[in-house]
């Protein structure tokens, strides 16, 4: 999970969306929960973003470098697919510096 590390070098803000009661950002809510620490502890300057509100499907967005956005919708996947989706977009970010 070294690439945890890098999101800062590969990212300019991380923003998760989710409802605070459906069931469906369940996954999310607890992704937050368990990880925010950790990614913020690892990149202190990155602007980490967590946005509630009521009835939103849960997604996770990126933002790299000239405003460029990619974003993923979290609906239907587990703690570690929303990881694993975290990762794709840390290492999109990467190729787009090469």
């Amino acid at each position: 999970m070294a690439w945890r590390n890098q999101l800062s070098r590969n990212l300019k803000e991380l923003r998760i969306l989710f409802c605070q009661t459906s069931p469906a950002s369940a996954p999310a809510r607890s992704f937050v929960e368990k990880n925010y620490k950790d990614l913020k502890t690892l990149n202190p300057k990155l602007p980490i973003l967590i946005r509630e509100c009521r009835g939103i499907e849960p997604q996770l967005w990126a933002r790299y470098d000239m405003g460029v956005e990619k974003g993923i919708r979290l609906e239907g996947l587990s703690e570690p697919q929303i990881l694993k989706a975290l990762e794709d977009l840390a290492k999109a970010g990467a190729s787009t510096k090469a």
